[in-house]
């Protein structure tokens, strides 16, 4: 499936999602309006009780006749326990079943839902034996393209049990450690303190000296974060750089699709940098939700509605350097040192976005 097509129905259904859960108030109501479309957007045959398996049952130990809400099975193999639960509970006592049944089956991952947030778990920590982490969480409501790209591998076209345990790793403890930095800027705890004091001061690090530096580091942080921000961004309204502009055909045809070498794909903070600035600068030509952002291995693009046949601009990345493609008549392509020179380009941005409205 196209991550295009893909990333459109997952935020429909996040749509109905938000809509709906005000309304619904027993656990089959959910998986009936909320959790079985979101199997069937990733392609799976919901009414097939031979790949799609309710009431799955997974013997454990002593314990028999327990069940899991779902399991889909492949080539007549669980790969997936799906655990399930009412959109008015919350997700977070609710892992046990899952984690009993986890060791007892050939499934590799479970997912644990209340059909708005959606928990994904497998067993990086130790074989057979569920981690009590999951590494990815998304908000089906709040779904952003960083995690479609992720929930696309779970597709019934695409499911690599191999290439999604690789990519597991890394997401599991990226997101450990934003919620970890994320906690220490909003509240540092004590142990965080004490290391930042033991860099910056030489007396005794008593208690009431910890208790005081608290709350210097929190608004050191914050202080630090906005300085960068307003540098970047001054620098960027007030430098001029050196463009070459130059004209090429478009001869590409686009097509974004999920594919075997997805793995090899990777977001640079310079990308993401980009797409930010490009949305700062169109902020009075288009409401910045209705711009996007769709990565390959050739290029990343700048999209308006998410719809690839309105991209407005190309990045492509060569010898640390950024080459800009628009989607203008004449195609002008223009090189650029930094992303924030993008700031630069506001002309020909504003007038590239305006044909599609």
């Amino acid at each position: 499936m196209e991550l295009e097509v893909l990333s459109e129905q997952l935020k429909n259904l996040g749509k109905r999602v938000h809509t709906l859960k005000d309304n619904i108030n027993t656990e089959e109501a959910t998986k009936t309006s909320l959790i079985l479309p979101f199997f069937q957007i990733l392609g799976y045959d919901i009414f097939n009780p031979l790949e799609f398996i309710p009431e799955f049952t997974a013997d454990f130990g002593i314990k028999k006749g327990e069940k899991v809400d779902y399991a889909i099975k492949i080539s007549d193999t669980p790969v997936i326990l799906i655990e399930a639960k009412s959109i008015s509970e919350k997700l977070t006592k609710h892992d046990s079943q899952l984690f009993r049944y986890f060791g007892t089956t050939t499934s590799k991952f479970g997912i644990l839902t209340n059909g708005q947030e959606y928990k994904f778990y497998t067993d990086l920590d130790e074989p057979n034996k569920m981690d009590t982490t999951p590494f990815l969480t998304i908000d089906i409501t709040k779904i952003k393209d960083v995690q479609i790209a992720e929930v696309a591998k779970f597709h019934k076209d695409n499911f690599d049990v191999d290439k999604i345990t690789s990519s597991a790793s890394e997401l599991k403890y990226l997101n450990s450690l934003k919620n970890h930095l994320s906690k220490q800027l909003t509240d540092p705890d004590e142990s965080f303190v004490k290391y930042i004091v033991g860099e910056i001061y030489e007396g005794t690090k008593t208690k009431n000296t910890l208790e005081k530096f608290g709350a210097i580091v929190k608004k050191g942080f914050s202080q630090f974060i906005s300085e960068r921000v307003n540098e970047k961004l001054s620098a960027a309204l007030n430098t001029n750089v050196d463009t070459k502009i130059s004209s090429t055909p478009d001869t590409e045809e686009i097509k974004d699709e999920v594919s075997n070498k997805d793995s090899e794909i990777v977001t640079t903070s310079e990308e993401l940098e980009a797409y930010t600035t490009t949305k700062i600068v169109l902020k009075d030509v288009v409401d910045p939700s209705r711009i996007f952002y769709r990565d390959n291995r050739s290029y990343f693009n700048v999209l308006l509605d998410d719809n690839i046949r309105k991209w407005i601009m190309r990045i492509y990345t060569v010898n640390n350097k950024f080459k800009l493609q628009f989607n203008d008549e004449e195609h002008t392509t223009i090189e650029i040192s930094t992303p924030l020179d993008i700031v630069n380009c506001s002309d020909i941005l504003t007038s590239t976005v305006k044909k599609f409205l």
